[in-house]
């Protein structure tokens, strides 16, 4: 509730632009980024998609507090790239049972900030974007079926309360006394049991929320909106901003000499 709260009090720029344009946005940078895979472009992309987070009404702290699993996954996919890549150029460590080359190293890094750079528009989208606006241009505007834009309505409420829940389940589970102490067998043990409850709550949940509207009539043939998803001259900065990101990647990657199409990446 104080996530959905958040969104719709927030008054930032990107948060008035439509829903799909921001989409549209993020998939011209998605695609670049994941033409290469090297390390210039993503630098560049990932710059200048910090830069726009003021606009979104975020903070570099929020940042991290929504983002760090992204972070985490992306520094471990690049450790292990490096790694686990062939060695090539000058070898710069050697443990032994594997061993970092400056070319293995450009890649690790490459992987790290390309995952990043692709990271983070998903969460700029995310957190200046309110469900029901996102609804109702998937509806209006996409012309997509009323049935699945309300179970991705639904689906993206439940997910802002997963956190909530989880926090609740172990509250009540410490007061118990399950969970709060042991060696990390023990603990490991009654985290899963925590993640089971969770999903036991989620599957009542949804199962109640379904329910619920087909009572009230959600899915039928004829529908109303309470507001109008419209487009205006912010959605076209928007798209020129994602364009200009993508061909501002690209052309750095292309005058550094650095430009490595995935399917050609050079080992």
């Amino acid at each position: 509730m104080r996530e959905e709260q958040t969104l719709r009090g927030n008054h930032a720029l990107l948060a008035r632009a439509n829903p799909l344009a921001k989409f549209a946005a993020v998939v011209l940078i998605t695609m670049v980024l994941a033409l290469s895979i090297d390390w210039v472009s993503a630098s560049v992309a990932l710059i200048l998609e910090l830069a726009l987070f003021p606009l979104a009404g975020l903070t570099l702290g929020l940042l991290w507090q929504r983002g760090w699993p992204l972070v985490l996954a992306a520094a471990l996919g690049g450790w292990s790239t490096t790694i686990l890549a062939p060695d090539s150029g000058a070898i710069l460590l050697d443990a032994g049972i594997w061993s970092i080359s400056e070319g293995s190293l450009e890649l690790g890094l490459g992987v790290m900030l390309r995952g990043l750079a692709i990271a983070l528009p998903a969460v700029l989208l995310m957190s200046c974007t309110d469900p029901t606006d996102l609804a109702d241009a998937l509806a209006q505007k996409a012309k997509l079926p009323h049935r699945f834009v309300l179970g991705t309505l639904a689906a993206m409420r439940l997910v802002g309360l997963m956190a909530e829940e989880w926090h609740t389940i172990g509250m009540a589970r410490r007061a118990r006394g399950v969970g709060s102490h042991g060696n990390p067998v023990q603990r490991l043990r009654a985290t899963l049991g925590q993640s089971f409850g969770l999903l036991v709550q989620a599957v009542r949940r949804a199962t109640r929320l379904a329910v619920t509207m087909e009572a009230r009539g959600f899915g039928g043939s004829q529908r109303t909106w309470a507001r109008k998803s419209v487009y205006s001259i912010l959605d076209v900065w928007v798209l020129l901003g994602g364009l200009g990101i993508a061909g501002a990647a690209v052309a750095a990657a292309l005058g550094a000499g650095t430009w490595n199409m995935v399917f050609l990446a050079r080992q």
